[in-house]
């Protein structure tokens, strides 16, 4: 290897060794493989560009194009032309990323959800600092120097950072430097035809004169390392927002007061929502006979500001035995006491603490405090949920519509801080507010037209990858696009209900979660909710669900209650609405309660195809380069994308006939113990569908749930090869994916990290064309003609 490859390896790693400082800040350590790999790009990027040579500033300029053209390959290819050529569309996108990871630092606790704005700044920061290194260790062959960026790469990570392990990430990024040092000093001497050890000593140098580079190496690299270690001590601490190391910014004091400051807590609900490998967050033991209203609140939005809906600074207290009646609860509604027990999961770290509402009492240990006005447990220096285990007292509040409705006026103060509305709150929203409730009798009655205007009448959809823009006139825009996700439904209906005088919020936290076997919900990633509480004298703060198709409608809402705008399915739809609305409305043949399950059609929208730009060379020539880096990156990424691709086609749809259903389980089974396959458990062709079956539950360690799902796909598989006409099963792909996430959660990180990047199931790649080549071979030879001998002559 030559001395400039070298380097440029050196170069590449002490980078990577002073990004492992970022670990602690973010909760996933996925973003460091993929960096790695970007990394590797750009280097061999700027190896080639030497080899050729190019100039200097063309060798920069080529990693500065690939660089840029790798990030859009990663965070917005659907903006750029080919997928990875950035244009106008794709800078705005990196704009908007680089915005929300913005926001995200200073909401979140370290360590931080990987948001895809927090990836960007951590790819993109790495890359950007390796672009650096390169260009001045290897291009312009000045490792020193290198040190500066490498410094402030670990400058950044040690501020943010409070944990107790900082010294090893200083030790790995100091080795990473010193690293570099030698590998440049060692390049120089190798020029003047020496190496290290090789020169004789000279009278009164015990190092020897031809050592002296390296001499002087290191003692830049002591020096720089010097500075390392005192910068991050003399830099001040990140205060404010959630990545402080408080967690929730709680003041300190004596325990028993202090303030929580207004930050948002609003977790990332899209990326939770969009997740594509689903985990669990809590697990529930509950008395509750109707698990459907067992809604998990983390904490309640009441400041409203026009863009966004936030937790208002509020005075915290000691924790009390037993909570106080809620504000506005009366005597005369039926109520029972409901006691759960939850478990955390030990990667939830959240500061605020999930509990069905309204609780009346909570035991658990640890640093919380207790915030009155929205009944919340919130976390004291750096106190989280993670793996904890606490039980809730609360209440099961069931008010009926007529109390709902002749509610009387709530008190003055109440009203006034909980019916504000920014000026600049865009007027169509209090104009549709209107239009929708008009001749209503009571705020009940505006309530729940409202609630069914979003999830029934008003022909608006659950889309968690819609984008409705940000600021004031974000409401507005989901008005008219009817496009969106429950924080979208949640905010609109809360701050369309303050304009009609009617006192609201927004609750953020979990949805009723799945019941297990044993007895047991679980709440996953996916079950992450927000949702509008709107306040009724006598009832106190009252939940509705606006969302279609999430969540769970409230019984006291319902078409049979008195006021409700939901229409009867017998009767013919009518052919005008009072919604402002001018869109075109579902079918009329479209049910109410089809609508609210989205099981209605309803013409796609026009995709805007980009113009090809009609034989220019120019995006020829970018095309090529793209095709080269991505022959790059598919290489490395090959096995993962093979098993994507097969998993994407066993578990797609098949068609319901016998043949159909014989190879639809016959995938199924396949799929199944290739994932098993994947994370250890070898196949074992000897044994029957019932007996691989057991071997992969006990081997798994899955739980009653993915057990029965194992033994379902054995079944349909057993009866393709015994029953003389094979019927069709359904759900057998919901099954085998139910079985794969249990048996990536029985496996450590490293395991589920090979079982993506590196499958062990590749393998049968490798065979199917080693199988192939001996056909090809044998009937080649076949092929061949033989040739005769003359007759009379003898072997």
């Amino acid at each position: 290897m030559s001395g400039r490859a070298r380097l440029a390896l050196c170069a590449a790693a002490a980078t990577l060794m002073a990004a492992c400082a970022l670990l602690p800040l973010v909760d996933q350590p996925t973003w460091l493989f993929q960096t790695v790999l970007l990394v590797a790009v750009q280097t061999g990027v700027g190896a080639a560009a030497r080899r050729v040579p190019l100039a200097r500033p063309l060798t920069v300029a080529a990693q500065v194009l690939v660089t840029l053209m790798l990030l859009t390959l990663v965070f917005a290819r659907q903006q750029a032309f080919f997928g990875l050529v950035p244009g106008p569309e794709a800078f705005r996108h990196f704009g908007d990323l680089l915005q929300q990871g913005s926001d995200d630092v200073s909401r979140y606790a370290i360590p931080a959800p990987l948001t895809d704005g927090i990836k960007l700044m951590l790819i993109g920061g790495v890359m950007v600092i390796g672009l650096l290194v390169d260009t001045l260790a290897v291009t312009f062959r000045s490792a020193a120097p290198a040190g500066l960026p490498l410094l402030a790469l670990y400058s950044v990570a040690a501020g943010l950072s409070d944990g107790g392990t900082d010294w090893l990430w200083f030790l790995v990024a100091a080795a990473g430097y010193l690293m570099l040092l030698l590998a440049e000093g060692r390049d120089r001497l190798a020029q003047w035809g020496r190496v290290f050890g090789g020169a004789p000593r000279a009278p009164g140098d015990p190092d020897g004169g031809a050592v002296a580079p390296v001499r002087t190496g290191r003692r830049i690299g002591a020096v720089a390392l010097g500075v390392a270690l005192v910068v991050p001590a003399a830099l001040p601490a990140m205060q404010g927002g959630l990545l402080d190391g408080t967690g929730a910014g709680v003041g300190a004091g004596n325990g028993n007061g202090g303030t929580i400051s207004a930050v948002n807590p609003l977790v990332s609900l899209r990326d939770s929502l969009n997740v594509e490998n689903d985990r669990q967050v809590l697990s529930l033991k509950t008395s509750a006979g109707d698990l459907s209203d067992m809604y998990l609140r983390i904490v309640s939005l009441d400041d409203f500001d026009g863009t966004t809906w936030k937790p208002s600074q509020r005075h915290i207290v000691g924790v009390p035995d037993v909570f106080p009646t809620p504000v506005g609860l009366g005597t005369g509604i039926k109520r029972s006491t409901v006691k759960t027990t939850v478990t955390a999961a030990d990667w939830y770290a959240q500061d605020w603490l999930p509990m069905p509402y309204p609780p009346s009492g909570v035991r658990i240990s640890g640093n919380w405090r207790y915030e009155p006005v929205g009944m919340t447990l919130v976390g004291d220096h750096g106190q989280n949920t993670r793996g904890e285990t606490y039980q809730v007292n609360s209440l099961d509040v069931q008010p009926t519509a007529d109390q709902l409705a002749a509610a009387a006026q709530p008190p003055a103060a109440l009203k006034r801080e909980y019916t504000k509305v920014p000026s600049k709150l865009p007027k169509v929203v209090a104009q549709t507010a209107k239009a929708i409730t008009a001749g209503s009798a009571s705020h009940y009655e505006e309530a729940v037209k409202l609630q069914d205007y979003f999830a029934v009448s008003g022909g608006f959809q659950y889309d968690t990858q819609v984008e409705v823009g940000r600021g004031p006139d974000a409401i507005a825009t989901f008005l008219k696009k009817k496009q969106g996700f429950c924080v979208h439904f949640s905010f609109a209906m809360a701050a369309m209900a303050r304009t009609l005088g009617i006192p609201a919020r927004v609750a953020v936290g979990f949805a009723p979660g799945t019941p297990q076997a044993d007895g047991s919900v679980s709440v996953t990633l996916k079950d992450a909710h927000a949702w509008p509480e709107l306040y009724f004298e006598g009832v106190g703060w009252t939940r509705f669900e606006p969302t279609p198709t999430r969540g769970t409608v409230p019984s006291y809402t319902q078409s049979n209650t008195p006021g409700s705008s939901q229409p009867d399915e017998a009767l013919p739809s009518r052919g005008s609405s009072t919604a402002p609305s001018v869109s075109a409305s579902p079918s009329e043949s479209c049910t109410s309660q089809q609508r609210k399950l989205e099981a209605c059609d309803s013409p796609s929208a026009a995709v805007a195809q980009p113009d090809g730009g009609g034989g220019s060379w120019r995006w020829l020539w970018y095309a090529l380069i793209g095709l080269g880096g991505l022959v790059v990156l598919a290489i490395p990424l090959a096995p993962m994308l093979w098993r994507a691709r097969v998993r994407s086609v066993r578990l797609g749809a098949h068609a319901r006939t016998e043949e159909g259903a014989a190879a639809h389980a016959l995938a199924a089974w396949q799929e199944l113990t290739g994932s098993a396959w994947d994370v250890g458990i070898l196949p074992d062709e000897s044994q029957t569908p019932r007996k691989a079956a057991a071997r992969i539950v006990r081997l798994g360690h899955l739980d009653p749930a993915a057990g029965a799902s194992v033994h379902r796909v054995a079944d349909a598989l057993e009866q393709v090869l015994y029953a003389p006409r094979p019927r069709p099963v359904a759900g057998l792909a919901e099954d085998v994916r139910r079985v794969v996430a249990a048996l990536n959660g029985s496996v450590n990180r490293w395991s589920r990290l090979r079982a993506r990047f590196a499958p062990r199931s590749a393998v049968q790649v490798l065979w199917a064309v080693s199988a192939r080549w001996a056909a090809l071979r044998a009937r080649a030879v076949a092929a061949r003609p033989t040739l005769r001998r003359p007759s009379g002559q003898q072997g």
